[in-house]
């Protein structure tokens, strides 16, 4: 499944310089999605069937404040009560996909209904060293007094707590919850990645809270649910401009590092509507295709966010300052890159016309590109836009993007 080419990156140089490169693979997954477990319309084998189906190389489902462990009966009545659309079922689907001895039919007080099964009943039908990967998450759903908080928690090894009780603000939910992340992390001993879903989801987090809350190294730039107000309103910033805002402040007055951001699909309907896979996902080069290479990557900031466009390979030295990078052909698209970051006078009265915080360093319609980090930037990230429509849009007129993490900084 490893079928993307090779990235040339030096992790050593996005975090603290050095000239050694090394070879290693683009590893692609989404870490967002949703099952019958939760508020999804699929069986999570068949959830993962779609990345696994659609090449893919890991999977999260990631549903709210339940992990698929236990029993868990549902009638055949409320399946398909969430169908959307006209063509076959969850259930027609996953006979057709895994035979019709596959699912477990039980009656309980007289209603027909389906077992749904756990996540280690079906992770045979799927992995192979190398080639597939499912990791077991959550989303961490809780809410402060302004709205919900969601955090996905990827890599557990049980629930994460949470009250779920609107008495606490925004900035306190959050620092309890990755809290009690950590506590696990620390009790088994191995990483577990968390990341901020969809901030302007009822506009519950604004960017100075993400700010604060600087034991959160991710967060979505990208949500592929349309009503999570990616683009923002009149009067609110939309999720890039949430990320220059809270990566300023990190760097400016919290002498903090930033925030990285992925773009994920947060599906769940896979029989058609509006909240379908496919929309977002990251490309990690990691050492090998494990849950723990794969968060070290992630930490390292050795990855991309995408919506559509795709890189065959990045690099970024810190003594030059020059960040490199090569974009995929796509048909006849052409692609307009953007250097954007804040400098270190951005708040100053004397700062030039033009300067402030998200500013476009500099532009690139090639695909073979070459950025110069300015000496006075704070950080710089990238974002490309491709002239292609996206194939399964999310919001209006949207087209395929990609984002580079934040670099400069160090």
């Amino acid at each position: 499944m490893i079928h993307r080419t090779l990235g040339q990156i030096v992790l050593a140089t996005l975090l603290c310089g050095g000239a050694a490169a090394t070879e290693t693979p683009f590893f692609k997954g989404n870490t967002h999605a949703h099952s019958l477990w939760s508020d999804g319309n699929d069986f999570p084998e068949m959830v993962v069937d779609y990345y696994h189906r659609n090449g893919y190389d890991f999977a999260v489902v990631s549903d709210h404040n339940v992990l698929a462990r236990s029993y868990r009966w549902m009638s055949v009545q409320e399946i398909t009560a969430r169908q959307v659309g006209t063509g076959p079922g969850a259930i027609a689907k996953a006979e057709a996909r895994f035979g019709p001895d596959w699912i477990e039919w039980q009656e309980v007080d007289g209603e027909r209904g389906i077992v749904l099964k756990t996540l280690e009943s079906f992770r045979d039908q799927f992995e192979a060293p190398g080639k597939f990967l499912i990791i077991e998450a959550q989303e961490i759903s809780d809410r402060s007094t302004r709205g919900p908080i969601h955090i996905n928690a990827i890599n557990v090894a049980e629930l994460v707590p949470f009250q779920d009780e609107p008495i606490e603000d925004t900035v306190t939910v959050m620092r309890r919850l990755l809290s009690a992340v950590r506590k696990q992390e620390k009790e088994i001993g191995r990483p577990i990645l968390t990341h901020l879903n969809h901030p302007n989801f009822r506009w519950a987090v604004t960017a100075e809270e993400l700010a604060e809350v600087v034991e959160e190294r991710f967060f979505e730039v990208y949500n592929g649910h349309p009503l999570i107000n990616h683009l923002g309103d009149e009067s609110r910033p939309g999720n890039e401009m949430i990320w220059d805002i809270a990566n300023t402040l990190r760097i400016a007055k919290l002498s903090a590092e930033p925030l990285f951001g992925l773009a994920t699909d947060d599906s769940h309907w896979y029989h058609g509507g509006e909240v379908s896979p496919g929309r977002g996902w990251i490309q990690v080069e990691a050492d090998a295709l494990t849950p723990e290479a794969l968060i070290a990557g992630l930490r390292a900031g050795t990855f991309y966010a995408s919506s559509g466009v795709e890189l065959s390979h990045f690099s970024y030295d810190a003594e030059s300052r020059v960040l490199e990078f090569e974009i995929r052909p796509d048909g006849d698209a052409r692609f307009i890159s953007q250097l954007i970051g804040t400098r270190q006078n951005y708040d100053q009265p004397d700062a030039p016309a033009g300067t402030g915080i998200g500013e476009v360093f500099d532009r690139s319609g090639e695909q073979q590109v070459r950025f110069v980090v300015p000496e006075n930037a704070l950080y710089a990230r990238v974002s490309i836009t491709s002239t292609e429509d996206h194939p399964n849009p999310s919001f209006d007129f949207q087209k395929k993007q990609a984002w580079l993490q934040p670099v400069g900084w160090r």
